[in-house]
Order: C-alpha cells, then structure tokens, then sequence
C-alpha cells in the first residue's frame, strides 16, 4: 500500500500536470511546463537550513561530542554536563 504523503504527491503532480496540459491547449505555450513543478516550493512552510527551525546544539566543553537529542544531559564519552550552543 502506498502511503498517505506518496498518494498526496502523486495525486498533486498529476493534477499540475494536468493543469499544464490545459494550460497549454488554450495558449500554445511550453512555459508552463517549466514553471508548474517549481510551485511547490513557492508555497512550501519549511522552515530555513539555519534558523528558528533547527533544534538546538548540545555540545560537550571537553570533547568534539554535539547531539540534537534533547534527551543526552551528559556526554556520553567523558560525562560532562551537555551545553547548548
């Protein structure tokens, strides 16, 4: 079975390409084409690589040891206190 986030995609993709194609019958023009598959990301609400949408940094002071998992208090190599970054 194909899961919910696939058949959402693949239902959406068909439905742009359809789009396209009748886009295309009425005007005659390719652009659409071109620009139909980049309009998911237009709308998309992911959040940027650096920012409000990360997770904080663990770190340890005495070693190279870093984690996102909230749960790590102490390092697991030497035992100190985790400090976020």
């Amino acid at each position: 079975m194909v899961g919910s986030r696939t058949a959402t995609a693949l239902v959406v993709g068909a439905a742009s390409l359809a789009a396209s194609v009748l886009l295309y019958y009425h005007t005659g023009s390719l652009l659409f084409f071109l620009v139909v598959p980049f309009v998911p990301f237009l709308f998309s609400d992911r959040k940027p690589e650096t920012g409000r949408g990360e997770k904080p940094v663990f770190e340890c002071s005495r070693c190279d040891f870093s984690t996102r998992n909230p749960d790590f208090e102490y390092c697991p190599y030497d035992g100190s206190r985790l400090y976020e970054r």
